[in-house]
C-alpha cells in the first residue's frame, strides 16, 4: 500500500513538471540566469568562456593585433582593445572577430557584452552573422542612439552597408556594465531578432533571405568592447574553416 502511494506521488510530481515546462520551446542547459529557451531540435553547438589561454584560436580576425584576452572580476573575456588595421572592400565595420571553423544556419546566440568606448550617440558593439566573405554578410549595430546608420540591422552585399531593420527601439544605455544579448535567426523565413537584457521583447527585428548559413562573430564599427560567455544553439552546424583575413 505504501509503495503504491509512493509511486502515485512520483507520478503526480512528474505531471506537474510537464505542465509547467510549457509547450513549443525547451530550456537549454547552462549556468546562471538567462539560460536560453530554444526551439525543439536545437542543441548546443558552440560554447566559449575564454578561460583557456588558447581560446582565441577559435577565431579569425580582421586584425589579430587589435584583440586580446583580458581578465576581469567575473573571469576572462575576449577584448577588442584597439582599432583594426583593416580596410574593408566596401563601407562596413573594420573590427571583426569571427568563430573561424563553423558556419551557422538557424541559431540562437547568447553572449555577454561590455562596451569600453566613450559615450556618444554612435557608441557601438556589433554582432556579425551569415558572414560569407568580407563583402557579403549581415551585422547588427547596437548603439546608444538610433539614426539612419546607427542602431540598425544591416546587410553588406558587395556594396556599402544598407539597413534592413523592420522594427527597433531608440537605442541602448551601455554605461560601464555587462549586458546580455540574444540573437535569433531562421533562414527559411528570414527572421532576425535581437534581445538586449530583456529576453522577452526584442529591440530590433528584420527579415531578409539573401544569405544562408555563414560565420558568426563580434566586434565594433569604430569603438571597443569585451565579449564573454558565448553560447550558440542550432539544429546543426557546418564545419568549414574561414579562408579570409
Amino acid at each position: 500500500m505504501l509503495l503504491c502511494r509512493f509511486l502515485l506521488l512520483i507520478l503526480a510530481v512528474l505531471l506537474m513538471q510537464a505542465c509547467h515546462s510549457g509547450p513549443g520551446r525547451t530550456s537549454a542547459g547552462g549556468s546562471g540566469d538567462g539560460d536560453a529557451s530554444v526551439p525543439p531540435g536545437y542543441m548546443l553547438v558552440y560554447e566559449q568562456d575564454f578561460e583557456n589561454p588558447e581560446s582565441m584560436e577559435d577565431f579569425v580576425f580582421s586584425d589579430p593585433d587589435a584583440w586580446e584576452l583580458t581578465p576581469y572580476e567575473g573571469g576572462v573575456a575576449l577584448n577588442q582593445a584597439s582599432q583594426s588595421d583593416y580596410s574593408p572592400p566596401v563601407r562596413s565595420p573594420r573590427n571583426i572577430g569571427l568563430i573561424a571553423d563553423r558556419k551557422f544556419g538557424d541559431f540562437v546566440l547568447e553572449a555577454d557584452l561590455l562596451s569600453t568606448g566613450r559615450e556618444a550617440a554612435h557608441r557601438d558593439l556589433i554582432l556579425f552573422f551569415g558572414f560569407q566573405d568580407p563583402a557579403h554578410f549581415y551585422y547588427i549595430h547596437i548603439a546608444s542612439r538610433g539614426d539612419s546608420v546607427a542602431h540598425q540591422i544591416h546587410i553588406v552585399n558587395n556594396e556599402p552597408r544598407v539597413s534592413i531593420t523592420g522594427e527597433r527601439n531608440d537605442g541602448v544605455e551601455w554605461g560601464d556594465v555587462w549586458h546580455r544579448v540574444r540573437l535569433e535567426r531562421t533562414i527559411a523565413d528570414g527572421m532576425i531578432r535581437l534581445f538586449f537584457n530583456d529576453m522577452e521583447a526584442p529591440i530590433m527585428v528584420a527579415r531578409d533571405t539573401s544569405f544562408g548559413a555563414g560565420y558568426v562573430g563580434f566586434g565594433s564599427f569604430d569603438d571597443s568592447g569585451l565579449f564573454d560567455n558565448i553560447r550558440i544553439w542550432g539544429p546543426a552546424v557546418e564545419e568549414e574553416r574561414a579562408r579570409f583575413f
